[in-house]
């Protein structure tokens, strides 16, 4: 068809040039959607969708006849194209090729639409942007295939059983696959959080850095790279720390029983002020505020709290930072005790259940069984008798 054959090219040569026909082809298709995109803005979308959908089609028909003319194999595949008696059959192909050809307009235009909502609105987010669009050129293309197999009257019913029981199959060989597809519709709709965010699952805690249909990947304050399947996300508590805006940061400080805990909480008060008047960040209202938590072991707990805006995982450790240490050198300098964890051990008289017998005890209660003498045991008698004497002076024998 393109005189190609007549070359007499090599095995090598042909292989050579199926493969520089490849890359034309790509290399084509590729300048073809960047001129899309750059005409789309200045021209109709529609016809630009158009032409680029032909040229796009072309481009790949012109590529299989070149790699077939290479090959040798232009006239077996024209005798496969009169099998199709193309001739009888025009309307058919015209058809499915126009079919083809607005699926991918509708797909552009779908993209345009979903491009708008995210860019204009706050109706969607670019995750569920993404998935949206996914799922429309899913439904699109399969629509298109549908109406394509109608045209040339192919029987879908074997196709539709074959496509249950592999579907049926499919399901128990990746149920953890698909609980994560759906955990991921799950989040796409309730949005508990958004990339950037900072969040807890479980044990993990970082910044959201994506959102995929299959998983939700966290990037760890640690500089660990975190993937949580979607199924997990849907089915663990999920503390989102920046969806509110704000975050109440807090110490616990332990002051001594003898001190007076109002003066107390006048000192980690003022030292909790002077933190928060340091930072931008910190919220004047909720004002930064110190109560008595509870009564330990060993102290009573006081615990100073602060409002913080935008809530990073950097500005809240640096704000615990200096509060831990502004807090401990204002107690210093009031000359309030921070005691260590310490525990009082203490007897008392027992008033019932086991009890020390009275012979065991002096008339000052305390226990005189280090002092009793222990009679031994006598053995007298030449019958082999033996006596014993117990301590009140009775005989045994």
């Amino acid at each position: 068809m393109f005189g190609l054959e007549e070359l007499g090219l090599s095995l090598e040569l042909q292989l050579l040039a199926s493969v520089v026909l490849a890359g034309v082809a790509f290399a084509s298709v590729v300048l073809v959607r960047r001129l899309r995109r750059l005409l789309i803005e200045s021209y109709s979308p529609i016809v630009v969708d158009l032409i680029s959908s032909v040229l796009t089609i072309t481009i790949v028909v012109v590529t299989l006849l070149a790699t077939a003319d290479v090959w040798g194999q232009t006239e077996t595949l024209l005798d496969q194209l009169g099998v199709l008696r193309l001739d009888e059959r025009a309307p058919k192909v015209t058809i499915s090729l126009i079919v083809l050809v607005a699926i991918q307009v509708f797909v552009g235009i779908a993209t345009r639409l979903l491009d708008d909502l995210v860019t204009d609105t706050e109706t969607l987010t670019e995750h569920q942007r993404e998935i949206a669009l996914r799922l429309t050129q899913v439904s699109l293309w399969g629509l298109g295939l549908l109406i394509v197999l109608g045209v040339w009257e192919v029987d879908l019913t074997g196709l539709l059983v074959g496509a249950g029981f592999l579907g049926i199959v499919v399901g128990l060989a990746a149920r953890k696959t698909l609980g994560s597809l759906v955990g991921g519709f799950v989040l796409m709709f309730s949005r508990p959080f958004e990339v950037g965010d900072w969040i807890r699952v479980d044990e993990d805690e970082g910044t959201v850095s994506d959102i995929t249909l299959m998983s939700t990947r966290i990037r760890g304050f640690d500089g660990e790279y975190i993937v949580v399947p979607n199924d997990v996300v849907t089915t663990k508590v999920v503390k989102n720390r920046t969806r509110e805006g704000r975050f109440r940061a807090e110490i616990d400080v332990g002051v001594d029983y003898d001190t007076d805990v109002d003066h107390a909480r006048e000192v980690v008060l003022e030292a909790t002020e002077t933190v928060a008047a340091r930072y931008d960040h910190v919220r004047e209202t909720p004002e930064p505020d110190v109560i008595a938590r509870r009564l330990g072991d060993s102290s009573v707990t006081l615990s100073a709290r602060v409002w913080i805006d935008a809530p990073t995982a950097r500005r809240v450790t640096r704000v615990r930072d200096d509060l831990v240490c502004a807090t401990k050198a204002a107690c210093e300098d009031a000359g309030i005790k921070i005691p260590f964890p310490q525990r009082e051990l203490s007897g008392r008289e027992e008033t019932g259940g086991f009890r020390l017998s009275g012979d065991a005890l002096n008339g000052d209660g305390e226990d005189t069984t280090d002092d009793t003498e222990t009679t031994d045991t006598e053995a007298t008698g030449t019958d082999g008798d033996a006596e014993a004497t117990d301590t009140d002076g009775d005989t045994a024998k």
